[in-house]
């Protein structure tokens, strides 16, 4: 019996022709992703907008989230000291007068250091707080006897707390040696504030842990001013509290404001 002869047109699908067929379609595979990105933007187009937000400094680059940070040390001390003032006068336990001793002293100290910062950065400041933190100061004004206590511990702990988060996000990431220093001085001052305001007893953790998980966006930052023009924090001429120490019969821990 003789070989049947091949069918005409049957060539594209013998061996050889599937697998050039193969490679052609391997190498389709690969090359699509080059042409569907030809007309995006490059990732050099992003890093150029990223350094854009970073200045040269003889200290080292300073960033964006450097410069807030040195503008939110600023607005802590702008409401921090007067808060801390209302609790040496207002206080009915020795606790939170001694609460509000540390925070007039800390945020004295701390002030001065984040305004030499900003006059070596020539980093604007603001020069007084902001809204939500006159909101909370005309909070303890109002406020008297054991709500007052209630009301400072719980308010001054959680604004404490967005503080020691960020300065430890900061201190980390920072490439800026003043802005490291500032970073080192605003935890070890926060940290002491936090833990003479949870010495109190006032502190409820469960509404606090609620609280900064729904914090709301932050209010945008009041105007600045020329670092050189800012207004130095410092505690009023009226003689303060003998101050003993935070430990001295907290009251039972309330339960919220």
């Amino acid at each position: 019996m003789r070989p049947r002869p091949p069918i005409k047109g049957r060539g594209i699908f013998s061996g050889t022709g599937l697998v050039i067929a193969a490679l052609a379609a391997t190498a389709a595979a690969l090359l699509y992703p080059l042409w569907s990105y030809a007309d995006r933007p490059s990732p050099a187009a992003g890093a150029t907008v990223l350094s854009a937000q970073t200045v040269t400094t003889p200290y080292g680059p300073l960033s964006a989230q450097d410069r807030d940070f040195i503008a939110k040390i600023r607005l802590a001390g702008l409401w921090g000291l007067p808060a801390g003032e209302l609790a040496e006068r207002k206080g009915t336990t020795a606790a939170v007068r001694t609460a509000g001793g540390h925070l007039v002293d800390g945020h004295t100290s701390l002030d001065a250091h984040v305004r030499t910062v900003a006059a070596q950065l020539g980093v604007p400041l603001p020069n007084e707080p902001d809204e939500q933190q006159q909101q909370w100061l005309a909070t303890l004004k109002t406020a008297q006897g054991q709500d007052f206590d209630r009301r400072f511990a719980g308010l001054v702990r959680f604004a404490h707390g967005r503080v020691f988060a960020l300065a430890a996000q900061v201190r980390a990431d920072t490439q800026n040696s003043l802005v490291r220093d500032l970073a080192d001085d605003a935890n070890a001052t926060v940290l002491d504030h936090i833990k003479v305001l949870e010495a109190t007893g006032y502190v409820d953790f469960a509404a606090l842990a609620r609280d900064l998980a729904s914090s709301p966006t932050p209010v945008p930052t009041p105007p600045a001013v020329d670092p050189t023009a800012a207004v130095p924090v410092t505690p009023s001429p009226a003689g303060s509290y003998s101050l003993p120490p935070a430990t001295t019969s907290p009251p039972p821990t309330a339960t919220g404001f």
